[in-house]
């Protein structure tokens, strides 16, 4: 039996953040549709205040520089339940800042992909405040 496609993509783009090989920003991108769209998270936030995701590589490269470039990042994955076209992650996400301080997001990250394996959606429904509640400062 073959592994489902967007539990495939969901997988390497997990690693290509985890572990910033050379030209990671590029590597990730490569992994999404030209007309692509990022929710993460769904809805408003401070990372999205129109709450509409960001649509297209430049909106998504754009979003790799501001939210991913400047932590580091890594998952914990619980479960994954992959259905035709999608994948739906279960995960904990801990993140580091540029001072040391840190954040952990539980979520669920659901990758959705076309026939050429490409992710054409990526949602990510977490809770802004419950991420901003774990804050552990540095030091």
């Amino acid at each position: 039996m073959s592994e489902n496609p967007a539990r495939t993509a969901s997988r390497r783009s997990v690693h290509i953040v985890e572990t910033r090989p050379e030209n990671a920003k590029q590597q990730w991108l490569e992994l999404f549709a030209d007309d692509a769209i990022v929710e993460d998270p769904v809805g408003r936030s401070p990372l999205d205040p129109q709450g509409s995701g960001h649509r297209g590589k430049q909106e998504i490269g754009a979003f790799w520089d501001r939210t991913i470039a400047p932590v580091r990042v890594k998952f914990e994955l619980r479960d994954s339940y992959a259905c035709g076209d999608e994948v739906a992650n279960v995960a904990k996400i801990s993140t580091t800042l540029p001072d040391g301080s840190r954040f952990r997001t539980e979520g669920v990250f659901v990758y959705r992909v076309d026939a050429a394996g490409k992710i054409v959606s990526l949602r990510a429904f977490w809770e802004f405040d419950r991420m901003g509640a774990s804050v552990e400062k540095s030091g």
